[in-house]
C-alpha cells in the first residue's frame, strides 16, 4: 500500500517539487543519527557527556578489576559497589542521546509534512 501511495504522490509532483524531496531523501541510517547528535548550537553537550560516559566507564572496569583482585570482603564491597554504580551511570547516560534521536526523527517528518502539503497548496 505505501508503494501504491508513493507511486501517486511522485506522479502528481511535477520535476521541481521531486527534485526537492528528493533532496530530503529517505531516513538516514542509526549511525549518521547518532553522529548528527553530536553537530549544531548543542553538540558540544553531547561531547561532554560522552566524555563524562567513557571516564566512568573506564572508572567502574578499574574498580571491577580492584572488585575481583580483592583479598577480603570488605574490601570486595569497597570497589564492587562503585563499579557497579559507575557501570550503571555511563548506561544511563548513553541511553540520554535516545530521545534527541527520536526528537530528530519527529523533526524530519514534520519537516516532509510540510513539503507536502506546501505542494497541495500551490
Amino acid at each position: 500500500m505505501t508503494d501504491k501511495l508513493e507511486m501517486m504522490i511522485d506522479e502528481a509532483l511535477n520535476a521541481e517539487e521531486r527534485a526537492l524531496l528528493r533532496s530530503v531523501g529517505a531516513e538516514p541510517g542509526y549511525f549518521k543519527q547518532v553522529w548528527g547528535v553530536f553537530g549544531g548550537e548543542i553538540g558540544w553537550v553531547s561531547w561532554l557527556l560522552m566524555l563524562f560516559q567513557i571516564l566512568m566507564f573506564a572508572a567502574s572496569v578499574y574498580a571491577a578489576i580492584r572488585f575481583f583482585n580483592a583479598a577480603d570482603t570488605l574490601e570486595a564491597l569497597r570497589w564492587g559497589l562503585p563499579s557497579a554504580t559507575l557501570l550503571i551511570l555511563a548506561a544511563q547516560t548513553k541511553m540520554l542521546m535516545w530521545p534527541t534521536l527520536q526528537a530528530n526523527r519527529v523533526i524530519r517528518e514534520v519537516k516532509r509534512l510540510e513539503l507536502q502539503l506546501a505542494r497541495r497548496e500551490n
